[in-house]
């Protein structure tokens, strides 16, 4: 009969992770989750004789009481906190057979550190959602049932055996401390392009202190407002820190408005922020770590000289308290430009020491430039280059993540730039393109209350409230807010990404550039989104896949776009596969068109729980898109286009003014 773990007291937030989580959905909008503080929780398993990723315990601020059916070696690992056997204290870092019986009692974190781990031999077993057992909360999926363990939960364990060592040498345990200093490499959106050389010497010459406001899906830091090199984001936002959607990395540090955020492995996978620094992978467990008030300073580095995340010795530099580096590469984190016709550039940008982002052309919306994507996107799939993990499309880039042991950086870019030859030019650009018809509660009571919370909580005086669908108006110079609503529903949305925020999340943008109305995001974020609402924010709108926080301008809310049953819901229209050949949980793909009816929100409501009960079809027709037809469309209406576009740029510049004069910008 399987060991079995009864969950006694289940702790503030005990969550079932592994290592490396989730990994292979992040174009989809689904994070790796896994140990915050990879690191520590690996080291437990391995003294345990467990593969490195088995299965186990991670709890913040305080661990649970577990009682045992049978005898079993665990390992607590992490930050300091009081451990118990039947009540006798037994330490940390240390092998320990628990009697059948037994119970292991691990108590509050007392600090330095946020979280400690529980590992067991053999590990825990579950049900994997999408190759993982890794818990991930605000998905509703992994571990138990999604959620974090509940008093009275019966956890079974692998097939028992003994320890490989008594306990984690001392030159191999992590040093925990109250100031922190965190390795990153330059870029990808760094200095002078987006920061000023001032702002980025601040960046990294200032220490910033920890948020209480911050979890698994980000670390959020309190420091200096930077200036900007730039006065506002154009068609991605009026903020200097909107770019056009692009793909994040996990440990980016990423400024949404003026606010500093360290993406964790719950963040989103594709945002429209400037992310200066990326902490280096080997450096990641940090992150898991940080408690608030703790001090932060960020050390520059050399990317080829960052140690390997494989690492879980000395190597790893985890018992060092410093960072010792002579700098970093010096390069504002360009790896190469270059051009790939008469009219496109291409920037390759360095996303941390284990990615590249490829971006092409300038800081404009162009279909074009999404079509360049999408070709090597497809050219890079079909290649199955060994060291590629994760592919994941921009607005205008792409994000290529590689194990470096596999696949070298400067390898890539070689790689890349041959690729570039066998491209076939962006006219060429036919694709599926489904037309899917979704309802829409216009300004919808939950996207209404999460502006008041906003008010309440976060700030009372921003310009986009009390009412986001009024300054939707006002930036675009429209006469009244039925031109909103008018010009929302009479437009075809093309989806250009998935995954922003969460979940199979579109951001699209209306096919016609008349439709495009161009807002700001929220600065600081929200904190909280709820799950369906739809949102714009520069020229793009947003529907979100699950609550959480966000940064998109209201203007209704939605049915859901994520299916968390096995396979699809029986209304979603021609499901994908993955390579496993199972259905995929997410609604919409690429270059998909949203065309949107009206409901109540009542209306919504049921439609909504029908739709989760997979009672709903979801009507779509087939077609397809061809950038040639589009740019004579583009042509064909130029003046028109032309005519909207300057009444919009009108207001777009008195909106800014305004925020000028009230402190909002900087002179920038």
């Amino acid at each position: 009969m399987p060991t079995s773990v009864e969950v006694r007291r289940p702790g503030m937030l005990t969550t079932v992770q592994d290592w490396p989580g989730r990994t292979g959905y992040w174009h989809v909008g689904v994070p790796p989750s896994g140990p915050m503080d990879d690191l520590s929780f690996r080291l437990g398993n391995r003294v345990l004789g467990n593969a490195e990723g088995t299965a186990g315990l991670e709890c913040t601020l305080g661990g649970p009481a577990l009682r045992f059916s049978a005898a079993t070696w665990v390992c607590v690992t992490g930050a300091p906190t009081e451990v118990t056997l039947n009540g006798v204290p037994v330490e940390q870092w240390r092998t320990m057979q628990i009697p059948a019986g037994g119970v292991l009692d691990v108590g509050a974190v007392r600090g330095p550190g946020m979280r400690c781990y529980v590992l067991l031999a053999g590990g825990l077993q579950l049900p994997e959602y999408l190759g993982s057992t890794a818990t991930f909360t605000l998905g509703r999926f992994g571990g138990s049932a999604g959620n974090a363990l509940r008093a009275g939960e019966v956890l079974t364990l692998g097939p028992p055996h003994d320890p490989l060592a008594t306990a984690v040498p001392m030159d191999d345990q992590p040093v925990l401390a109250r100031r922190w200093e965190l390795a990153v490499t330059e870029g990808p959106h760094g200095a002078p392009e987006f920061f000023t050389r001032a702002d980025f010497d601040t960046l990294i010459g200032t220490d910033y202190t920890v948020h209480f406001n911050s979890d698994r899906t980000g670390v959020r830091l309190i420091g200096p407002k930077p200036d900007w090199a730039r006065s506002d984001g154009g068609e991605a936002g009026l903020h200097p820190s909107n770019i056009h959607d692009t793909p994040y990395s996990v440990g980016a540090l990423d400024f949404t408005g003026d606010t500093p955020i360290l993406l964790g492995p719950d963040g989103p996978s594709l945002g429209g922020f400037v992310c200066p620094v990326t902490v280096v992978a080997a450096d990641r467990w940090k992150l898991g770590q940080l408690a608030p008030g703790d001090a932060v300073r960020f050390v520059p580095i050399r990317s080829g000289r960052a140690a390997s995340v494989r690492d879980l010795g000395v190597g790893r530099r985890a018992c060092w308290p410093t960072v010792l580096s002579s700098g970093g590469d010096g390069d504002d984190g360009i790896l190469r430009r270059t051009e790939v016709d008469d009219e496109t550039g291409v920037t390759y940008r360095r996303a941390g020491d284990d990615a590249v982002l490829v971006e092409y052309g300038t800081m404009t919306l162009d279909l074009g430039l999404r079509a360049r994507v999408h070709a090597l996107h497809q050219h890079l799939l079909a290649a199955r280059v060994p060291g590629v993990t994760e592919l994941t499309p921009g607005i205008r880039s792409l994000q290529i993540r590689v194990d470096p042991h596999i696949l070298p950086v400067p390898t890539l870019l070689d790689l890349l730039a041959e690729a570039e030859r066998h491209l076939p030019a962006a006219d060429q650009l036919v694709v599926p393109s489904r037309t899917v018809h979704l309802p829409l509660s216009w300004d919808d009571p939950a996207t209404r209350e999460a502006i008041t919370r906003y008010m309440h909580g976060v700030r009372p005086d921003a310009p986009w409230c009390p009412w986001n669908i009024e300054f939707i108006r006002r930036m675009n110079g429209l006469a009244s807010v039925a031109d909103v609503y008018d010009t929302v529903f009479g437009a075809e949305y093309l989806v250009l990404g998935l995954g922003d925020v969460y979940l199979g999340a579109p951001v699209a943008t209306p096919i016609d550039p008349r439709h495009r109305l161009v807002t700001t995001k929220y600065n600081p974020a929200r904190t909280w989104t709820p799950q369906n609402a739809v949102g714009i924010g520069g020229a793009y709108l947003c529907i979100y896949g699950m609550e959480g926080p966000g940064g998109y301008q209201f203007v209704g809310r939605t049915t859901q776009v994520w299916n968390h049953h096995a396979g699809p819901l029986a209304g979603h229209p021609g499901a994908d596969r993955h390579p496993t050949g199972a259905e995929t949980p997410w609604l919409l793909r690429y270059f998909d068109r949203i065309r949107w009816y009206p409901v109540e929100a009542d209306e919504l409501l049921d439609l909504r729980a029908d739709f989760a009960a997979g009672n709903v079809q979801v009507p779509a027709e087939d077609g397809e898109f061809r950038l040639a037809d589009y740019r004579e469309f583009l042509a064909a209406n130029h003046e028109s286009i032309s005519d909207f576009r300057a009444v919009q740029a009108t207001a777009f510049a008195a909106e800014r003014d305004s925020w000028r004069q009230a402190g909002e910008l900087t002179a920038g």
